[in-house]
């Protein structure tokens, strides 16, 4: 992952989207309008086939906004060029102690039946040269959520993503949500609860683990 959101400007890059040549952000238009229309089209094509009406007039503009929904909400973390912009700041003050965010609300989709699963994020690290404006952490989280995955993924990813970017082997993250697909079917159960955790460097110490953990338990 980059330090901050891949150029969108695109200047002096072009290419070519269904035969039509676009630079930038218009190339970006164009391809998510392509993928909302085949998107509406075959969701269409579901309802059809469950025995739904197109033509009821609350239900024939639910293939664009579902489609929609897709591209510009549920699953913008699948575009790599809207990761968030993040700014940092050089630890001029040679700050080495744990930097710890509680309680960060994601959104999420399981990968498995499409249907969301959501909670909370709690993430730990210890800086190394520089450390990241925290609002950013919650922006991070917020976009990685946003793609259909399972939550082992999910946890591991934002994990991964905050050591690069930090430029820290010591990082830790905590997820504990609540599934659709286990409380709207199957089993229906819902009042279960899933936690998952990826620790890096010194958060594999179990004393610092504690520690952490501690924060929101």
């Amino acid at each position: 992952m980059k330090d901050s959101k891949p150029d969108q400007t695109g200047a002096g890059t072009m290419a070519q989207v269904d035969g039509a040549l676009c630079n930038g952000e218009t190339c970006q238009h164009q391809r998510n309008k392509d993928r909302m229309t085949k998107i509406a089209h075959h969701f269409g094509s579901i309802m059809e086939v469950l025995g739904l009406d197109l033509d009821d007039p609350s239900l024939k503009d639910t293939p664009a906004r579902v489609a929609k929904m897709f591209v510009n909400e549920a699953f913008v973390g699948l575009d790599e060029t809207q990761f968030p912009e993040v700014s940092f700041f050089d630890n001029t003050y040679n700050f080495d102690e744990m930097v710890v965010v509680n309680d960060i609300s994601f959104y999420s989709y399981c990968e498995h039946h499409f249907v969301p699963f959501f909670g909370k994020v709690n993430v730990a690290y210890f800086p190394n040269k520089r450390v990241i404006g925290l609002s950013k952490i919650n922006r991070i989280v917020d976009f990685i959520g946003r793609k259909p995955q399972v939550q082992e993924k999910l946890t591991r990813e934002i994990t991964e993503t905050l050591s690069a970017l930090l430029g820290t082997k010591h990082v830790a993250v905590f997820v504990e949500a609540n599934h659709l697909c286990v409380a709207s079917r199957g089993i229906k159960d819902h009042n279960s609860h899933t936690k998952t955790g990826s620790y890096l460097g010194k958060f594999k110490n179990e004393s610092t683990k504690k520690e952490f953990i501690s924060t929101f338990q």
